[in-house]
């Protein structure tokens, strides 16, 4: 068998069995500070497909980088087949700023697939999807909630997609539910390259969440055992089968006031369950909020002032469980509804 092919990319070459930090020119700061997108290439001894694992997309969304930093340096990428892809932060604007936004208040996550003399945004979407995400076999995207929201870890999937369903089925979150392809989205640009994406949610923008952490962590490596990237020995498997949802909408504060609420991210309601109060600051008016269906709770505010009609608890609704239908049974339960993207709840 011929010696496995270094891996060139941004002028460098990465020898197999070798890892650099490499960084691609993306713009400079008015203050002439340069600025690029900084990656980790991981490129094992023997072959297999490339993966690239990413996070901050979104520069608000911190909880990404954290799982980044922990996975680069789990023991098991050791063993490592084929090539790894780490970008721990796409959006080094937002993230400096501590906001989900570019400078010019565009989302990145709507601006691929870019042109290299477009805007700011569109310049770094071209550089991440040409450099990095189109050099790749599929990829994992690391995303949170939005600032004051938090969403218990799940897995986001392409609608009829086989190979992100069996993706987030290896991954292991308590959730897997079906999210559409939105215009200008990483996904959907990767996905009609060819390049499939899960995207992991789970968390708050600008903090840390230790359980969805480690469950980031440990689903990426699954995900990496179930492509044949890892080898078994070392990986957890998943303690319970996810939940698969089909369809979701957000009970909205029924009144304006200090929100109370009663149940959390995770938990099973039933229909007129209590999940949460609103009262104004004397105390007069107290106003219930129900379940209007079963489900599962997969996200709710943080905040306690509301205004009337603030999304509160996200619903969703479940379907069969995984281990009672195939992975094309899968697809079909997963498309009847698309989930709500995380700028659509407002």
């Amino acid at each position: 068998m011929p010696p496995r092919a270094p891996f060139t990319i941004a002028g460098q070459t990465i020898a197999p069995g070798d890892r650099a930090s490499v960084t691609l020119p993306v713009s400079t700061l008015p203050d002439h500070t340069p600025v690029g997108l900084s990656i980790e290439v991981l490129h094992g001894k023997r072959a297999g497909p490339a993966m690239f694992v990413s996070a901050a997309v979104h520069g608000d969304e911190v909880i990404g980088v954290e799982i980044v930093r922990r996975l680069l340096r789990s023991p098991q990428l050791n063993a490592l087949r084929g090539t790894l892809l780490v970008i721990p932060v796409v959006n080094a604007y937002g993230f400096l700023s501590r906001s989900r936004y570019l400078p010019d208040r565009r989302d990145l996550n709507r601006c691929f697939p870019g042109h290299p003399s477009g805007s700011l945004g569109s310049r770094l979407a071209h550089i991440f999807l040409n450099d990095v995400v189109l050099r790749c076999d599929f990829g994992v995207d690391l995303h949170s909630a939005a600032v004051h929201r938090t969403n218990l870890p799940q897995v986001r999937v392409s609608p009829g997609d086989k190979t992100t369903h069996k993706m987030a089925l290896d991954f292991g979150a308590p959730v897997v539910l079906t999210s559409g392809l939105r215009d200008g989205s990483l996904r959907a640009v990767a996905a009609k390259n060819g390049v499939p994406i899960v995207l992991y949610e789970a968390g708050e923008g600008l903090r840390f969440d230790e359980m969805a952490v480690r469950a980031g962590v440990a689903g990426i490596l699954r995900v990496m055992r179930g492509q044949n990237m890892l080898p078994a020995k070392g990986i957890a498997k998943a303690k319970s089968t996810p939940h698969l949802c089909s369809s979701s909408h957000w009970l909205r504060a029924p009144a304006g006031g200090l929100l109370r609420t009663f149940r959390a991210e995770g938990e099973m309601v039933a229909t007129g369950d209590l999940l949460a109060s609103v009262a104004d600051p004397f105390g007069a008016v107290e106003t219930d909020l129900v379940a209007d269906s079963a489900g599962i709770l997969i996200g709710r505010a943080i905040l306690p002032v509301v205004n009337e009609g603030d999304a509160v608890f996200h619903l969703a609704r479940l379907s069969p469980r995984a281990d009672e239908a195939t992975v094309d049974d899968l697809a079909s339960q997963l498309e009847s509804d698309p989930m709500f993207d995380e700028d659509e709840i407002i």
